[in-house]
């Protein structure tokens, strides 16, 4: 039987191909998103401000299981790609195996040590006596669900990377329909609370994992699962680690971030105010996530293309890309201007949480027209394996900017200073991935002539 690869991804239109391949993931992250912010409004309506501040301070140990999944997602559906692009199929299902693999050992280990530390934790991410409690009963059924967590997000960016954008978002709306089904059930009807929301969750992508697994079963597929393909490589493991080293340390600057953002937030302003943040996070995170989608429907004609040695195409992509997640977020600095009552409320009828997170919102989103093309750029170069510049790009933004920012502003402006430090480090990390983005162009790195 004659294997199916993705090869329109060297011939078809660009244009064509990001909107074949970035529409069903802009469905998907955005799906992905509203998973959240279902889980986010039925816990701030259904059980209370503080329990949203609770959910809040569990953002950071979020974002650091997020980086050791990403690490091995990304880096494996990048790797995927280039293999897809060389036609090595027999590596491109070793790197299946690798990743499966990779993904149950980082999935328990994770779960282990946070578990057995995880009051300590929960006290040193932000969290009080009043919202501890509230955390915790959310986090340690998440922990108990986290290599499933792992697993379903690795396999469903390598069926991206394969060819089956459409199976990538059917298996994350299915998450989102499911878990907004059970959510209301477990906390209103069964009364279980913030437990009820984290059930919620562990249940849904379990049926979306499931799924997920059966697309990888197709024999009649380029890659799948198979005999000999789950043993451990040295070289594989070394590639996947490398290009995955990027989205890992953004994610470990935004946990480092989280946790100044909610202490400054605590400090200056209260558990309302880390609440607030907790509200604005995930309004804005929509955005992000729908520009993530973009990136995502990028990085497998970028990285095919880049492997299949046809540069200008990768350079169309780019174009392409840029293009559209600055509309996306011009669209979020509108909303978030001028409209951010409306969305606030979906989340709480507290009037003292809603006016703290009306203010923070205005301030977030002022430099959002010019962010789009930051995370753009960096995901490009990580499609294009070039792990360095991608995890430059990632760490300057959040480590170099806005952790100073936090540390010299709060003490100074309040609470007000926490949330000017996000788009101030957004201003001047826009700028150096201009910067970097230029002189990549300007070096001829790539073999044959392009041009911005």
């Amino acid at each position: 039987m004659a294997k199916k690869a993705p090869n329109e991804l060297g011939t078809e239109k660009i244009g064509k191909l990001l909107m074949m391949y970035a529409v069903p993931a802009v469905i998907a992250m955005t799906a992905s998103s509203l998973y959240n912010m279902v889980d986010s409004i039925f816990i701030g309506r259904g059980v209370g401000p503080l329990a949203i501040s609770g959910l809040a301070v569990t953002f950071p140990i979020m974002n650091l299981s997020a980086a050791f999944g990403a690490m091995v997602g990304v880096g494996g559906s990048t790797l995927m790609s280039v293999k897809l692009g060389q036609k090595d199929y027999d590596v491109a299902e070793k790197v299946l195996g690798n990743v499966v693999m990779m993904n149950i050992i980082v999935g328990i280990a994770f779960a282990v040590v946070a578990i057995i530390f995880l009051d300590p934790i929960l006290i040193f991410f932000g969290a009080s006596e009043n919202t501890v409690g509230y955390a915790r009963q959310y986090m340690f059924i998440i922990l108990l669900g986290n290599v499933v967590t792992h697993l379903y997000l690795g396999l469903n960016s390598i069926i991206r990377s394969t060819g089956h954008p459409n199976m990538a978002m059917i298996a994350t709306i299915a998450t989102v329909i499911v878990n907004a089904i059970l959510d209301p059930i477990f906390i209103y009807v069964f009364k279980w609370g913030i437990a009820g929301a984290a059930i919620a969750t562990i249940i849904a992508q379990v049926i979306s994992l499931v799924f997920v697994v059966h697309v990888l079963s197709d024999k009649s597929e380029a890659v799948h699962f198979k005999q000999g393909i789950f043993k451990l490589k040295k070289r594989i493991i070394k590639n996947i680690t490398a290009i995955g080293l990027s989205p890992f340390c953004m994610q470990i600057c935004a946990c480092m971030v989280v946790i100044l953002i909610n202490k400054g937030l605590k400090e200056h302003g209260g558990d309302l105010a880390i609440g607030a943040y907790g509200i604005v996070n995930r309004i804005v995170f929509l955005f992000v996530m729908i520009v993530l989608g973009i990136t995502q429907g990028m990085q497998p004609i970028a990285g095919y293309n880049f492997g299949a040695q046809k540069y200008e195409r990768v350079t169309q992509v780019f174009k392409y890309a840029c293009i559209y997640a600055t509309i996306v977020m011009t669209c979020a600095f509108i909303i978030g201007e001028f409209f951010p009552d409306a969305v606030v409320r979906l989340f709480t009828t507290d009037e003292t949480l809603i006016r703290i997170a009306n203010e923070g919102m205005r301030i977030v989103v002022v430099t959002y027209p010019i962010v789009g093309f930051q995370m753009v750029t960096g995901n490009f170069f990580q499609s294009l394996g070039m792990a360095k510049k991608s995890i430059f790009i990632s760490v300057t933004r959040q480590l170099l900017f806005l952790v100073p920012l936090l540390v010299i502003l709060p003490p100074i402006f309040g609470t007000k200073g926490v949330w000017m430090s996000m788009p101030i480090a957004d201003c001047i990390a826009v700028v150096i991935a201009a910067v970097m983005l230029h002189r990549f162009y300007k070096s001829g790195s790539f073999k044959t002539q392009t041009s911005l």
